[in-house]
């Protein structure tokens, strides 16, 4: 069997329930945004440096194909696939880096390679979050797939920083200090 069936020229696609829908709609939005940051996160997986980065990667896109497929439910009794204690495991994974790395300010993103990589995991992730929240507008979405995704942009910026600090690069933004004479003037001149 061919995965190009042709049943999509026309600019519909099949949801995993069987109903046929636009390629624009919301639904598809949301899961679309979610296959594109599995795939971001197979890539994630190749310049991870530290242990366990790459087994914790890998249950992640486990996951998101449950939360795909859960997006992509529409009829009937919609098809719950994320659980509470799937947003805790993660809440439990970010306690354990924040434990080790002692956030001091604003983050530089993008240190290094990895890093870089994971901060690109974490926007799109930020987005597919939106792309949610605009989908539970007109749909039922369970709360705790919404959980999980907000609780995953906050795994992967800690991810981020446990391979800066691995490498010695975690970089701060220090905002400079303002003057009297700075905060009481108006727009800065070009």
């Amino acid at each position: 069997m061919s995965i190009s069936t042709k049943r999509g020229d026309e600019g519909t696609t099949g949801l995993w329930s069987g109903e046929r829908v636009r390629k624009d709609d919301l639904r598809v939005e949301a899961y679309g945004t979610i296959d594109e940051l599995n795939s971001i996160l197979g890539e994630c997986r190749h310049f991870c440096t530290l242990p366990g980065s790459v087994e914790l990667l890998e249950k992640i896109q486990l996951d998101l194909i449950r939360v795909c497929g859960e997006l992509a439910t529409a009829s009937g009794e919609a098809r719950k696939t994320m659980a509470p204690c799937d947003s805790e495991a993660l809440t439990a994974e970010v306690n354990r880096y924040e434990e080790d790395i002692k956030l001091s300010g604003f983050v530089i993103p993008g240190s290094t390679l990895s890093s870089a990589k994971l901060d690109v995991a974490r926007t799109v992730c930020r987005r597919a979050e939106r792309r949610i929240v605009t989908l539970a507008d007109s749909v039922s979405v369970g709360a705790p797939l919404r959980q999980y995704m907000n609780r995953l942009s906050d795994l992967l910026f800690m991810m981020a920083r446990a391979e800066e600090k691995a490498e010695g690069k975690l970089r701060y933004s220090r905002p400079k200090q303002e003057t009297k004479m700075e905060s009481a003037s108006t727009l800065p001149k070009c």
